[in-house]
């Protein structure tokens, strides 16, 4: 256990604490930003089942753990890893094959839907989604519902606007709140009582972070909170809402760090060739994860076989904050 001043903890035994099976998890990050990857690959590591995962729009990150099995239900936006995988594969492969249930909400849906969560009422209310199917597809059934207390009664509710068509519409939207069990996140800094900042886009993270009964951080740079408060108005995340804090550098590898390093677009192809392949034979797929995730300890190990040369490819450039030379076809 940790006390409130410390939670500085292994990412080994973070995961064990907070991540069972059958947890209803979120992960932080946008496509190819920023994805908790150390953590996503513990998890793998751990063969923990059953997750209920919650994601804006994720990317490989989403991908890695529907690929391992981790995952059997899906709320989601959007999941892509730009140019390697526009719609990413192995969770386009799940759902062709009916191996997750997922529901589907547009990207502004999803925040509010985060949102709600963090302010700690039931729903927001939108315009979001009108004339769409979003509305109309439901993926979970009723007797599925009723058999989880997490998973709420219905996907949405519309209602007649209660304040009259003159402010521009005769329907909202209500969409309910998500509060996971935990949320996992990686930022650039965060000090060991768990205060965080986050350079760049912060995406979602904030208010999954918010809405999270608890919280894993991962973070390049473990720093004193005499530091953070130099620049109180860059840190987005206080403390009280963090479980665990956990140093690990390069934690984001393979997707980008802004500030620190840029998605590294080579090992994203090859990730892409891998996860495509239909070849039982070959399964080239179960020889990635072998390599990169199951045949290393940590995430120390798999940087180790990624190799120095690729790292330096990628590091950002100062003035910039993305890797200026990388070649991202």
């Amino acid at each position: 256990m940790t006390n409130s001043l410390n939670k500085v903890i292994p990412l080994k035994q973070a995961i064990e604490q907070y991540v069972k099976n059958g947890s209803h998890i979120s992960i932080g990050g946008f496509t190819l930003n920023r994805n908790p990857m150390a953590a996503v690959y513990e998890i793998i590591r751990q063969n923990i089942h059953d997750l209920h995962l919650y994601a804006h729009s994720n990317g490989t990150g989403l991908d890695e753990l529907i690929g391992a099995g981790c995952i059997s239900k899906l709320e989601i936006a959007y999941a892509g890893i730009g140019k390697a995988a526009p719609t990413c594969i192995r969770f386009a492969k799940a759902i062709q094959n009916n191996e997750i249930i997922f529901e589907d909400y547009s990207n502004y849906m999803m925040s509010l839907r985060f949102m709600a969560g963090s302010m700690g009422v039931p729903f927001l209310p939108t315009l979001s989604g009108i004339g769409s199917d979003i509305l109309s597809k439901w993926g979970f059934s009723k007797s599925m519902r009723k058999s989880d207390p997490k998973i709420v009664d219905e996907k949405l509710k519309i209602i007649d606007n209660p304040f009259g068509t003159w402010t521009g519409a005769s329907k909202v939207v209500l969409v309910p709140a998500i509060n996971p069990d935990i949320t996992i996140i990686h930022v650039q800094k965060a000090d060991a009582m768990g205060t965080c900042s986050i350079q760049g886009l912060p995406f979602a993270d904030i208010e999954q972070v918010k809405a999270s009964k608890n919280v894993i951080v991962t973070c390049e740079k473990l720093v004193d909170k005499e530091e953070l408060r130099l620049n109180p108005d860059l840190n987005q995340i206080p403390f009280i809402h963090v479980s665990a804090v956990c140093h690990i550098p390069l934690g984001a590898y393979p997707s980008a760090v802004f500030g620190h390093y840029d998605y590294d677009s080579q090992y994203l192809r090859q990730y892409a060739i891998a996860a495509k392949d239909q070849d039982k034979n070959q399964d080239k797929f179960k020889k990635y994860q072998d390599k990169y995730i199951y045949g290393v300890k940590d995430h120390e190990a798999f940087l180790n076989i990624v190799g120095q040369e690729r790292i330096d490819a990628i590091k950002a450039d100062p003035r910039t904050g993305y890797a200026v030379n990388m070649k991202r076809d």
